[in-house]
């Protein structure tokens, strides 16, 4: 039987575009109308559900209302750019270059060590891996499981030992990640999209240096990144790019989840190799992020990767970090707002579930679970309430829910930067690693994370 594939037909895009309309301020209650009276569904919340394809004039539809929902304006538009020059523009308090350390070559630039990078490498796979098996399922599964378990907030990986079968049965683990994420089966890291993207990233400045092209990177996604291994706003961009669309169109053309996560996820080799220069590691991290994203979307990025570059330039307070992420978000954006929401509300609650409930009341009902923005709140406050601790930084990263293998993944990644090497980082976290990861990026697979360290050290000291 012929069965779809969620992601990428019309019939399932229009449900997140009207969700997107609704949270942009357009107006689409007429075209929303028209989707449901000729017998539209609503957007699938999860990806991956086997359903009949939708009839060919539904499906024609779809794509008809698509493309009137892209024409109608946002009245946020003019506090959400996309174009570089118009959120430098928008931000009163962008960085400037970075202050001369050390001679490398013909340039003056802050250093990074491979000690740091090594740690970062390992903090971002450690806080991946632990996020893999909670990832969709929804918060109170979550505490459940953890609780049952007696780690909770987590400080170890999750595991069924000791977990009551009739509640393992009513929130299963994620059914990709569980043979490879939990306590009793982890041997080595298993291959994920948050992993795979920095691999990517490290292969781009390889081949192309600090000065490639968005289309750059897109000629490198169509050689060495597998269709299969995309997903979201990637996907979308992926089927528009084999189907002719040029960057940045490929960010807006059909793609309505332009402002989720998947952009940020990519953002942090962008900001390990630029050390002590958030400015040009936002911007580095802007020509990779259109690819796929818009506005919110691309500030994910561009935040993740200057606070990181902060932290590589020798910056140890982790709140100095995301206050520097900060300063290259146009500040009366939504997603400068989720930060400010996430630090704020880490600051004032002791007890950091009563922060992850208040984050949920503000942004569950409305946003679905891999948009950026309530993750962005959450990864805010998990690190303000954290405050450095790598172990509870991944831990409260995950224990938020939504999308818990990305935000655990970039919570350690800065924690880990912050920690400076890997012995600094406690050993249960990085001795299941087994120094290895498994990539479908090719010439990476099984490679070690001391050897990544190396790589990207030599990309950090490149003029």
């Amino acid at each position: 039987m012929s069965v779809r594939l969620t992601w990428v037909q019309p019939e399932d895009l229009i449900g997140h575009e009207l969700r997107q309309a609704a949270q942009d301020g357009r107006d689409a209650r007429e075209i929303e109308a028209r989707w449901y009276a000729a017998g539209g569904s609503p957007a699938p919340d999860r990806a991956g559900a086997s359903e009949p394809p939708a009839p060919p004039r539904l499906r024609e539809l779809a794509g008809e209302l698509l493309d009137e929902l892209a024409s109608l304006d946002s009245p946020l538009a003019a506090d959400e750019p996309t174009e570089l020059a118009e959120i430098v523009a928008a931000c009163p308090h962008w960085p400037g270059p970075p202050e001369a350390a050390t001679t490398v070559g013909r340039d003056r630039r802050p250093v990074v060590g491979r000690d740091r990078l090594h740690a970062a490498w390992l903090g971002r796979a450690a806080g991946c891996l632990l996020g893999k098996p909670v990832e969709k399922l929804p918060l109170y599964g979550i505490r459940a499981l953890a609780r049952a378990a007696g780690n909770w907030p987590p400080t170890t990986w999750f595991t069924a030992h000791g977990v009551p079968p009739e509640l393992l049965a009513a929130h299963p683990w994620n059914r990709r990640s569980a043979p490879t994420s939990l306590a009793e089966n982890i041997d080595g890291m298993p291959e994920d999209d948050d992993l795979d993207h920095p691999l990517l990233t490290l292969l781009l400045l390889q081949r192309h240096g600090r000065d490639f092209t968005t289309a750059d990177l897109a000629r490198l996604w169509l050689d060495e990144l597998p269709a299969g291994r995309t997903f979201t706003a990637e996907r979308i961009a992926y089927g528009n790019l084999l189907a002719g669309v040029e960057p940045p169109e490929t960010a807006r053309f059909r793609n309505p989840f332009r402002e989720w996560i998947g952009a940020q996820i990519r953002a942090d080799v962008h900001g390990w190799t630029h050390p002590g220069d958030p400015a040009g590691a936002a911007a580095q991290a802007h020509r990779d992020a259109v690819l796929t994203h818009t506005a919110n979307g691309v500030y994910g990025a561009m935040f993740t990767a200057a606070a990181l570059a902060v932290a590589a330039g020798g910056e140890s307070d982790v709140h100095g970090c995301l206050a520097a992420g900060l300063r290259v978000v146009p500040p009366q954006s939504r997603y400068a707002r989720a930060v400010r929401l996430g630090v704020e509300t880490a600051r004032a609650e002791g007890e950091f579930d009563v922060v992850v409930d208040r984050l949920h009341a503000a942004y569950a009902d409305t946003h679905h679970w891999v948009h950026v923005l309530p993750n962005a709140a959450l990864l805010a406050a998990a690190l303000t309430h954290a405050d450095g601790d790598f172990t509870r930084s991944i831990g409260l990263a995950v224990s938020g829910g939504w999308d818990t293998d990305s935000n655990g993944a970039t919570a350690g990644s800065l924690a880990g930067l912050l920690a400076g090497a890997p012995d600094a980082l406690p050993d249960h976290w990085t001795a299941p690693l087994k120094n290895r990861l498994a990539t479908s990026v090719p010439g990476y697979d099984r490679t070690g994370f001391d050897t990544l360290a190396a790589l990207t050290h030599q990309e950090a000291l490149r003029p």
